[in-house]
């Protein structure tokens, strides 16, 4: 029997020829991930059993990057006591202040992941990775702490459920619209401690940046990662990023899914989730009439130059509508110097938006966006909970930067062609 590319590094990593779905395997791991909020719980956790030294310093990342630049003297407190642990430990990648980016857009940019590796991080949408053929999956802090004292942890083998995907994408639409659709179908739990493996012919036509998306958003059908195969679209990425080497997995042909999904991506048009639930998926045409507060574009899910280079094309030469708030997150501070190098900033501010430094900030209500009761905003973020960007009885729409973008010219939920 053949195994999925999940199973297939997951075997690698334990030091096996074969692993299936159920098995619980001990597994190495190549790199593990902690932010201002889940590092300085794992610190502490850490601390307790006593451990003098963390497995492999160089393998060790703290990205500050959800109250930073820090809101309040708690959050400041917590990047202090994390820089001190890394200066005792001999970590080195830690990332503060004008080299701090949104944690899962900066780690594949600096090249600290590559295929076929293993990255834990307590952080549910540490799956960003999958979409350069590795297992990654977000953990708990105290999972986090035992993984940077031994270097390893244990893991249930997961099922894996196939999306095939095949046709060609229509205009404006990217893996946003993609990822709400097929949680829209299968619902939030649909893929629950499953892999979601994405595949076919449409997804060798889909950019790096898209794929990120995909896989970032694949946590919130309950899955345990979600993984790409290796191709020519992932090695032009990385291959100017890393002098280590890297070993790369595919599925073979006879490997066993728990389903296999069709989707014919030529039949999806743009998306939008609406409040309380990232499955609460409606195409953007039923939606015209909700007038919006605030337009975020930014996040780990969607800051990327991709994402800023679809916003500018609509934005050009265009006002945001009269009191609605639009903010722009450039994700790492590369992206933000390349879109101003491009003229995207510029765009950007002569339409009237925000321009913020790369955080978290407003996805998990944080700072720098926070709603106020009864506020309605459409964000490029991924997740649309109650209270998820502030006052519980505010409201989140989640999109993809087309439809963000023409929705804060409009003041309204729109289709980026009312705007064009």
């Amino acid at each position: 029997m053949g195994m999925t590319i999940t199973e297939k590094i997951l075997a690698y990593h334990s030091g096996k020829e074969y692993v299936e779905p159920g098995e619980i395997v001990e597994v190495k791991i190549d790199l593990a991930l902690a932010n201002d909020i889940t590092a300085p719980l794992s610190i502490e956790e850490f601390e307790k059993t006593g451990a003098k030294r963390v497995f492999d310093p160089q393998k060790i990342v703290f990205v500050l990057d959800h109250f930073t630049p820090s809101k309040d003297v708690q959050s400041a407190e917590n990047c202090k006591r994390i820089k001190d642990f890394a200066k005792r430990m001999g970590i080195k990648h830690v990332y503060d202040g004008g080299v701090c980016g949104i944690e899962h857009a900066l780690l594949p940019e600096l090249g600290l992941v590559m295929p076929g590796d293993v990255v834990i991080g307590a952080d549910s949408h540490t799956c960003t990775y999958g979409a350069l053929g590795a297992f990654a999956t977000g953990v708990g802090s105290s999972d986090l702490t035992f993984g940077m004292a031994t270097g390893y942890l244990w893991f249930k083998v997961p099922e894996s459920i196939k999306f095939l995907c095949y046709g060609k994408w229509n205009k404006w639409v990217s893996g946003k619209d993609l990822i709400l659709h097929i949680i829209g179908m299968i619902g939030v739990d649909g893929a629950l401690y499953s892999a979601m493996e994405f595949t076919g012919e449409a997804i060798y036509d889909l950019s790096i940046d898209s794929r990120f998306t995909v896989a970032n958003m694949s946590v919130e059908a309950g899955a345990k990662n979600g993984i790409f195969p290796v191709d020519e679209v992932t090695l032009h990425y990385v291959k100017d990023k890393t002098v280590r080497g890297f070993k790369i997995f595919g599925s073979d042909p006879d490997a066993k899914y728990r389903e296999v999904i069709e989707i014919d991506v030529g039949k999806i048009g743009l998306k939008v989730a609406c409040p309380h639930l990232p499955s609460n998926v409606k195409d953007v045409e039923e939606l015209r009439g909700v007038t919006l507060d605030q337009v975020v574009i930014g996040s780990c899910t969607n800051g990327r130059i991709e994402d800023l280079k679809i916003a500018a094309e609509i934005m050009k030469g265009k006002k945001v509508a009269e009191g609605l708030r639009c903010i722009i997150i450039p994700a790492t501070p590369k992206i933000y110097l390349e879109a101003l190098k491009r003229g995207y900033i510029q765009i950007f501010l002569e339409a009237g938006c925000v321009i913020s430094p790369p955080t978290c900030g407003p996805c998990l209500g944080g700072h720098m966006g926070v709603l106020a009761k009864n506020e309605k905003a459409l964000a490029t973020t991924n997740r649309n909970f109650i209270g998820r960007m502030g006052h519980p009885e505010s409201e989140v729409y989640l999109s993809g930067p087309a439809v963000a973008s023409a929705s804060a010219i409009m003041g309204r939920i729109a289709h980026p062609e009312e705007v064009l």
